[in-house]
């Protein structure tokens, strides 16, 4: 058996449907969707349980023996969110549960970090001295992120933390507003034949500020990476290493429907100082992890996306 929480969710149910590809479908979803839910039609798994009857079954030791790994991608993941309480049970409090379990019966644990962590750094390795949330979301992240070091080197079986960078693709149409910008500039291209990007900042021109776009299908790879080989401990960014700006993305995307225009906008009150201008994901550590892969450009990943948004 695998375990997927956050499995009806963006990348939970890409990682559900990538474990169907390789013929697996004795898969359990931990989420508090149904089992009609849109990401999950389609997709074969065993079982469905909400958290609170997971976490049930945790302390009832009432799961299969032979349980082949778990892929924690469950989390309240609003960034806007202010409600610290209901943050810290669903990210922290959870997810060391889980983990708990995970170290007892010696599972390899494969979970969602962020690189929201770094917040205010201009620097993206993971180490301490770059990590500066900015909200509560990244708050409670790096809380269990430094759960984790504290755990590992008790750990016997693998425990890897995948912080995240601006994830886009198939499957985030339910997202709303936390959907990544690349599917969002996506939509008000479609709907509208503009896209909305602001004004410069931090040095940079109108659009001009960057992100690491990286494709969810190579999320989806390091997280299988992980999951299938040797022992492996730590905490690693998920990233191309290759910043992107939101002008190459409108770029990108109007060449693929074929029409679309800028427009600039001004900077909402109170965003200017909290905006990050600019990430990019550090590779080293996963590099020396030996995880070779090379990931999708932002042209190969929309070029694939759109055309399944279009059909989602």
């Amino acid at each position: 058996m695998w375990i997927v929480t956050g499995g009806a969710g963006f990348i939970g149910s890409n990682l559900v449907e990538a474990l169907n590809a390789r013929g697996q479908a004795e898969i359990l979803v931990v989420d508090r969707a149904s089992t009609d839910a849109p990401n999950l039609r389609g997709l074969k798994f065993s079982d469905l349980l909400s958290p609170v009857r997971f976490l049930y079954a945790l302390e009832r030791k009432a799961l299969p023996p032979r349980i082949s790994a778990i892929f924690h991608q469950g989390a309240c993941a609003d960034t806007t969110s202010t409600d610290e309480p209901y943050m810290m049970e669903n990210n922290v409090v959870f997810s060391q549960a889980v983990l708990a379990f995970a170290l007892d019966r010696r599972i390899p644990f494969v979970y969602a970090s962020s690189a929201a962590v770094y917040g205010g750094s201009s620097a993206f390795r993971e180490s301490p001295e770059n990590e500066r949330p900015l909200n509560l979301y990244a708050r409670s992240k790096l809380l269990f992120d430094n759960h984790v070091r504290a755990m590992i080197p008790k750990a016997s079986s693998t425990v890897a933390g995948l912080r995240y960078f601006n994830v886009y693709g198939p499957r985030e149409s339910q997202k709303g507003r936390m959907a990544s910008m690349v599917y969002q500039l996506y939509r008000q291209l479609r709907e509208t034949g503009r896209a909305r990007l602001f004004e410069g900042s931090g040095g940079y021109a109108a659009g001009e500020q960057r992100r690491d776009f990286v494709w969810v299908r190579d999320a989806v790879a390091v997280n299988l990476f992980f999951a299938e080989g040797p022992t492996r401990k730590g905490i690693f960014n998920v990233g191309t290493g290759a910043a992107r700006s939101f002008n190459d993305v409108t770029g990108c995307l109007t060449n693929m429907l074929g029409r679309g225009e800028v427009e600039y906008i001004p900077f909402p009150e109170g965003l200017r100082a909290k905006y990050q201008s600019r990430t990019e994901a550090d590779l080293s550590a996963l590099r020396a992890a030996d995880y070779s892969s090379k990931f999708a450009s932002l042209e190969e990943g929309i070029s694939c996306s759109v055309p399944l948004w279009e059909s989602e």
